[in-house]
């Protein structure tokens, strides 16, 4: 009888040891969609000439929600205030290559930081409000659920997980896309716009998750 009770299953403490997506450290997540999104703009900025992939506007709706990978983290358990390195190491990452990648650009082709890094006036009249609707409803959604669930819920822990999962699968793809469409002839940017909008509300839903 004892054996049998020594073999069964652990119990797991959702409440005193949250799971968090794949298993990983508090802020991991977080900080590779970060990491995704720098992407965008590191790539503009080093791309050869003469047809560099310029950042379309909803890039610079979802740098915004790298700025939360530096907010305070929710209350952590004992285990996890020792597995930090990861989080701390993609913050690093996040800072030292955006600067390493503008020093560069900054000494080698300056004109590039006004060029490339400058939306679309047409593109910010015909979609801001649209993209800045689907961040703050995307965001908002993840928070309302987070406080009427809660953070230690099952249920709320596994839709924050596939959350992750799809956006980052969309940000993957989009990365793809992205760049095959700044060499191709027909440069597809409607098509873009469609997804990230579609992309930003997870992502951002996500982020409200977190928050």
């Amino acid at each position: 009888m004892s054996t049998l009770q020594n073999e069964a299953a652990p119990v797991i403490d959702s409440v005193n040891n949250p799971r968090h997506p794949f298993g990983l450290p508090l802020g991991t997540i977080r900080g590779t969609m970060s990491l995704l999104i720098c992407a965008f703009f590191w790539a503009a900025l080093l791309w050869p000439d003469p047809t560099p992939p310029k950042p379309l506007l909803a890039h610079y709706f979802m740098l915004a929600l790298v700025l939360l990978v530096f907010s305070p983290y929710s209350k952590e358990s004992g285990d996890e205030v020792g597995s930090r390195f990861v989080p701390r190491l993609m913050r690093v990452l996040a800072i030292g290559g955006s600067l390493a990648v503008l020093g560069v650009v900054a000494a080698s082709h300056p004109e590039r930081l006004n060029a490339r890094l400058t939306p679309d006036p047409t593109e910010v009249k015909d979609w801001w409000g649209v993209f800045l609707a689907t961040v703050a409803c995307g965001f908002a959604v993840g928070n309302i659920v987070r406080l009427i669930l809660g953070r230690n819920n099952p249920v709320f822990q596994t839709l924050r997980a596939w959350l992750s999962v799809v956006g980052l699968l969309m940000m993957g793809a989009e990365l793809v896309m992205w760049v095959s469409f700044a060499t191709a002839d027909n440069k597809q940017d409607e098509f873009l716009r469609f997804w990230q909008a579609f992309e930003m509300a997870f992502v951002s839903c996500y982020f409200g998750t977190r928050a």
